[in-house]
């Protein structure tokens, strides 16, 4: 009987990973052009800058941000948006971002860690991914001893760092599948 049991589990896992691949996939097509486009390093150039898109509301919710429950990440405002299925913000924050950005447009959560060493060595808490760009996986994390400090020149990383109390919040929302929509 244990053995059957452990068929049908794994037999549901299957079903459940080719389901959010499948999901993926079809957000991903549904991206406008100028969205899709590929990043390989959003490093900015030298005197860039990462103005927040609205000066004078810099937490407000982006435009164009999608529909229904979902995490938003704009990369120009280091900030993220947890939005209820009403459309209502649960939660904004500020994050540190890594040194690899992710493209704009809709990806799903694929994976979530309690407990991991980070890309950078830093021991993390509450990790929650959602694509990778170039070889770099990147996700949501806390550091265990509270540092947001931003990566070394040079390295790579797609560790998006959140205070711990911030973290929890997105442990708690963001569970596997949850749509992750990433804008300018």
């Amino acid at each position: 009987m244990a053995s059957s049991s452990a068929g049908f589990v794994t037999g549901l896992t299957a079903a459940a990973l080719a389901t959010i691949g499948y999901l993926a996939h079809q957000a991903s097509a549904s991206v406008p052009a100028d969205l899709g486009r590929t990043q390989v390093d959003s490093t900015p150039a030298p005197g860039a800058s990462k103005a927040p898109r609205d000066r004078r509301h810099p937490e407000a919710l982006p435009t164009g941000s999608g529909q229904g429950e979902r995490v938003v990440y704009s990369v120009d405002d280091d900030r993220v948006w947890l939005v209820g299925a009403g459309g209502e913000v649960r939660r904004t924050f500020r994050v540190t971002p890594s040194s690899v950005d992710p493209a704009p447009g809709t990806y799903a959560v694929t994976s979530r860690s309690n407990r991991v060493t980070g890309s950078d060595g830093v021991p993390v808490e509450h990790v929650v991914r959602f694509t990778s760009t170039a070889g770099v996986v990147i996700g949501f994390s806390a550091a265990l001893d509270g540092s947001t400090a931003k990566p070394a020149p040079g390295e790579r990383t797609g560790g998006i760092r959140e205070s711990r109390a911030d973290g929890d919040a997105m442990w708690r929302f963001a569970t596997i599948g949850q749509p992750v929509v990433v804008v300018p």
